[in-house]
């Protein structure tokens, strides 16, 4: 079994539909993200090797689209969270490596509300970009 960094992979079990789990969606996000889907604020540190950096909120609630489950945000203590998404018990965060080493806690986190998130249109459109470019990929096969 190909091994993942991202929080949770190793119960990342859940299946949509057409069968895939979000270790198949890693594996697609992995090859669409870039700095044009990475919020704006951190876009000059945004790297092909860091690809995850500046891509939770918009991913969270792609996959929240696609499983249902709630998106959850761990305070990062300068007034922003960081989303990942809660499926019944299985818990995963697509967008954890954009930390290496730091380990985050995930319990006790606030439910995040895509309206507020998607209050600010540049965030709504860079959700729209990345769908539009996922359910691409996944069409492609």
């Amino acid at each position: 079994m190909k091994a993942y960094r991202f929080y949770g992979w190793e119960t990342a079990l859940i299946r949509d539909e057409l069968g895939l789990t979000p270790r198949d969606y890693y594996d697609l996000l992995s090859e669409i993200w870039c700095a044009e889907t990475c919020a704006p604020r951190m876009r000059k540190d945004w790297t092909p090797e860091n690809r995850t950096l500046g891509q939770c909120s918009i991913t969270a609630f792609l996959i929240q689209d696609i499983y249902g489950g709630k998106v959850y945000g761990v305070p990062l203590g300068d007034g922003n969270y960081h989303c990942f998404n809660a499926v019944g018990d299985c818990v995963f965060d697509l967008t954890s490596e954009q930390f290496g080493d730091t380990r985050l806690d995930y319990d006790h986190c606030p439910e995040q509300d895509r309206t507020v998130h998607f209050a600010k249109a540049e965030k709504k459109e860079r959700y729209e970009l990345l769908k539009e470019r996922l359910l691409a990929r996944r069409s492609a096969g």
